[in-house]
């Protein structure tokens, strides 16, 4: 029997989170909008992006294989 070595990269797919440059040339309306996409109603943070990739790296990710986690607060 012949063993591959095989290995995949998850990722991670952030949707709309508060930070300087999202922020930048979007005017208040547009902002607001974006927010209210997601059920919770806000923008992600940079510490709810972190969670997701500390995730995937650590311990607790070691079986998932090959995936994109969308971050996105839910929005469809």
């Amino acid at each position: 029997m012949r063993c591959l070595n095989f290995q995949a990269a998850n990722a991670v797919a952030p949707g709309p989170t508060a930070t300087e440059l999202f922020y930048e040339g979007k005017p208040q309306e547009v902002v607001d909008r974006l927010a209210k996409l997601a059920p919770l109603e806000r923008l992600g943070t940079p510490s709810d992006i972190a969670d997701a990739v500390a995730f995937l790296a650590g311990p607790d990710g070691g079986w998932v294989n090959g995936q994109v986690l969308r971050a996105n607060g839910g929005i469809i």
